[in-house]
C-alpha cells in the first residue's frame, strides 16, 4: 500500500478526540510523523499509544492549552526540535458552546471563544511561518496550513452568533493568508464540516430534551441522510495536504449536501 504522506511532519491541534482524532489517525495511517495536542491528557495519551502500536507512521501527544500563546510556542518549538521542520499545520482546536441567544451572551464569553477558536489559529500559523523566515532551511519544505472551520461559518446557525462569527472569520483569514503566504510557496486551505458525529455533538444533543431525536434531526439535515464521520474528516485533511497541490485559499465543504435545497426556515412566532 502506498503511503500518501510518508515521513512528513504534521501538527494537529485539538487532536485527541472528534474531528482532530480522525485527522491524526489519517495522517499516521499514511506514514506521517504527527505531533498533536489537547488540554486533557488521558485521551491524548491513549490515542498516542494506540496509533504508535499500529503505525505505519507515528505520533506524539503534547498537553497544550491553545488559548495560551506561550503553550502554542512550546508546541511549535518542540516539534521542530524533534523533527527539524514542519510540513503541515492543522488548526483544529476549538469549541462549540451550548446554544444561547445573542442577548443572553456576554462580551467576555465572546472574547474567550474568539481567543480559542480564532486567535489560536492565527498564532500557531504566525509562529510556524516566523520560523520559516528565521530559519531559511525550513523554506525548502514549503508546507501547508489547513484550518478547520464549519459549514455554519457560511450558512449561519440559530442561537450561536459568537461561534458562527469565529468560524466565518477562519474562512476569511484562510483566504487572506493564502494570498500572503503564496510568496513563500505555502498553501493555506480550509475545511468546513457540517454535522459530524463526534463526542461534542453527542454532548450538545444530551443537553436537549430528547437526545435521540436531536441526533435524528441532525442526520436528516444532510442530503445523504447521515452525519459525517471522523474518518471522512481525516481523509479530507489528507487530501488537502497530500493531493490538492494546486489548491490554495479554498474552503472545502464537508457537509453531505446540508447547504443544498430548500427547507423549513420560518422563525416567525405565532
Amino acid at each position: 500500500m502506498s503511503l500518501r504522506y510518508h515521513n512528513k511532519v504534521v501538527i494537529v491541534t485539538g487532536g485527541s478526540k472528534g474531528i482532530g482524532r480522525g485527522i491524526v489517525r489519517a495522517f499516521v495511517e499514511n506514514g506521517a510523523k504527527v505531533v498533536f495536542c489537547a488540554r486533557g491528557g488521558p485521551a491524548g495519551e491513549a490515542l498516542e499509544e494506540e496509533l504508535n502500536s499500529a503505525g505505519p507512521g507515528s505520533c506524539k501527544f503534547i498537553k497544550c492549552d491553545m488559548s495560551k500563546e506561550e503553550e502554542i510556542k512550546m508546541l511549535i518549538s518542540v516539534t521542530v526540535q524533534l523533527y527539524g521542520h514542519i510540513d503541515c499545520l492543522v488548526n483544529n482546536a476549538g469549541w462549540h458552546p451550548p446554544h444561547k441567544a445573542t442577548d443572553e451572551t456576554t462580551a467576555e464569553e465572546f472574547r474567550e471563544l474568539l481567543n480559542l477558536n480564532l486567535i489560536s489559529y492565527f498564532l500557531a500559523s504566525k509562529l510556524w511561518l516566523s520560523l520559516q523566515i528565521a530559519l531559511p532551511y525550513l523554506r525548502q519544505h514549503q508546507g501547508n496550513i489547513i484550518n478547520v472551520s464549519s459549514l455554519v461559518g457560511t450558512i449561519g446557525q440559530k442561537d450561536a452568533a459568537p461561534y458562527v462569527a469565529t468560524k466565518g472569520a477562519i474562512i476569511a483569514m484562510t483566504k487572506a493568508m493564502a494570498v500572503d503566504e503564496s510568496r513563500c510557496n505555502v498553501r493555506v486551505n480550509c475545511i468546513s464540516p457540517g454535522n459530524v458525529m463526534t463526542p461534542l455533538w453527542e454532548e450538545l444533543a444530551a443537553q436537549t430534551p430528547d437526545a435521540a431525536e436531536a441526533i435524528r434531526v441532525g442526520e436528516n439535515a444532510q442530503l445523504m441522510g447521515r452525519m459525517g464521520t471522523e474518518a471522512e474528516c481525516g481523509l479530507a485533511a489528507l487530501y488537502l495536504a497530500a493531493d490538492a497541490t494546486f489548491c490554495t485559499g479554498i474552503d472545502l465543504l464537508l457537509s453531505g449536501g446540508a447547504e443544498l435545497n430548500y427547507g423549513f426556515k420560518s422563525q416567525i412566532l405565532s
